[in-house]
């Protein structure tokens, strides 16, 4: 019996004069994430993507990446069959056989995108649902809120018959809207920070800060880990490894310990900055949560900004720990973050930060540094790593 998914857009159908271009976007990403599972056929029609098995060495693991692909907002596995009243009574009884005989109450919902096919959506629903509930003696239609719902969908190619619909990742195609750069720490926040701005369209490309031997080889590999767990959603994510050690110690050996983790973030934002324009990315984001520590308070994120050409994305900013915690488990990386490896932001880490920073006393620490030779330094040290590929 031959299967196939079909994909239903969201708001891609919305896209007017645009939204041919986000359709072959989407026809790309899923080629692309299909690619390791076998040989499909992908194409667009009628506001859903068609995804046929050529052949596929893993359906199930290739169905459960259509459900992570961002711009599907349903997902369905289907069996297909001629465009036959009876073919599709007898095909449906046989495919869907397993999941019937686990539920007593059910009914058929047809549509008809084929206007030529000779019977009424409504003609369709009844003499599949009069089959199946001949052939099943425990089955019971009901109309309303019934256990399970039949999908029959007449199109050009065929009669698609599935048993349940899935819902997609939803948002819209990921490199649709551009490429932004995630600050990427090893903490629950900035996993969920980028996994929020690529359902928004955005290519990721991700910077971590490294500060051997105050952190270890195991911390590096967990943020490794979570760009690798995002790639379900995201695709591949080049990881930027930055050294950052000559910097904190500067700050340690040179800086009022107050302000030390405002300023240390501010030497972030401007290695971010530089490196997001060398790789042509319109955006930071950042994991920041208004409030949540002392550097995310009002004050302290418009002294960070300051140092930042590029504009800073921050999707959690009016979020909660228990609503980024709930969306972190939701994509898979809590229990990574979670894992008790610190990062370079906890190193050095002031008793008593200071929650207002005045910008003119910043500055004034900052001017005992050779700020920009400390830059360029962390620029030219650092390298990348190629996740999710």
């Amino acid at each position: 019996m031959r299967e196939v998914f079909l994909l239903k857009f969201g708001e891609l159908v919305l896209k007017g004069l645009n939204r041919l271009k986000f359709e072959n976007r989407l026809v790309k990403l899923v080629k692309t994430r299909m690619y390791k599972y076998g040989t499909f056929e992908v194409y667009a029609k009628q506001s859903v993507l068609f995804v046929e098995p050529v052949e596929c060495t893993d359906l199930e693991a290739a169905f459960d990446a259509c459900r992570k692909i961002f711009g599907i907002v349903a997902v369905q596995r289907c069996a297909v069959c001629d465009k036959d009243i009876m073919v599709a009574c007898k095909t449906a009884e046989e495919y869907l056989s397993d999941m019937l005989n686990e539920v007593k109450t059910f009914k058929v919902e047809s549509r008809r995108s084929d206007k030529s096919f000779p019977m009424t959506s409504i003609q369709i629903s009844q003499e599949i649902g009069g089959w199946l509930n001949d052939k099943f003696d425990h089955l019971s239609p009901k109309m309303d809120e019934p256990e399970m719902t039949v999908k029959v969908e007449v199109r050009e190619k065929g009669i698609y018959i599935s048993g349940k619909v899935y819902p997609g990742a939803g948002g819209l195609p990921n490199g649709s809207n551009g490429r932004g750069l995630l600050m990427l720490s090893g903490g629950i926040d900035s996993p969920v920070a980028g996994h929020m701005m690529a359902k928004r369209g955005l290519d990721l490309a991700a910077i971590h800060f490294f500060s051997y031997p105050y952190t270890s080889e195991e911390a590096k590999q967990k943020v490794l880990k979570l760009a690798e767990i995002m790639t379900d959603y995201t695709g591949k994510i080049p990881v930027f490894i930055v050294p950052f050690t000559e910097i904190q110690e500067a700050i340690r050996d040179n800086c009022f310990e107050d302000l030390f983790t405002v300023i240390m973030r501010r030497f972030m934002v401007r290695i971010a900055d530089k490196l997001a324009q060398q790789q042509l990315c319109g955006c930071i984001i950042t994991g920041e949560s208004l409030g949540q520590v002392a550097s995310q308070t009002m004050e302290a994120l418009g002294v960070t900004n300051a140092c930042s050409e590029t504009p800073i994305f921050r999707p959690l900013i009016g979020m909660d720990k228990n609503e980024i915690t709930i969306i972190s488990r939701k994509i898979g990386t809590f229990e990574t973050s979670i894992l008790p490896y610190e990062d370079c932001c906890t190193v050095f880490t002031p008793k008593h930060p200071v929650t207002k920073p005045k910008m003119k006393k910043v500055l004034e620490e900052e001017s005992r540094l050779d700020v920009d030779a400390l830059v360029q330094r962390a620029l030219d040290e650092t390298y990348y790593i190629v996740v999710g590929e």
